[in-house]
């Protein structure tokens, strides 16, 4: 996964795809919005395929954590 990074300094330390300013998350957006990864790289031309499959990756494992439900009273 070292397509996507952290930097502090870049998009308010948002994960990024390396070497831009784009957001894994919009990256996400797009495709949750029914947009093909064909639609993302034509949008983003700076992007690949690999680029775009690692956002979906960084995705996964993040669901890969515990999460808690708490009820509302």
């Amino acid at each position: 996964m070292n397509r996507i990074v952290i930097d502090p300094d870049i998009c308010n330390g948002q994960p990024t795809i390396c070497g831009t300013r784009i957001a894994a998350r919009t990256v996400l957006e797009f495709l949750a919005a029914g947009d093909s990864i064909e639609d993302v790289l034509e949008e983003y031309p700076a992007l690949t395929r690999e680029d775009v499959l690692a956002c979906l990756a960084l995705s996964s494992e993040l669901m890969k954590h515990q999460f808690s439900v708490q009820k509302v009273a």
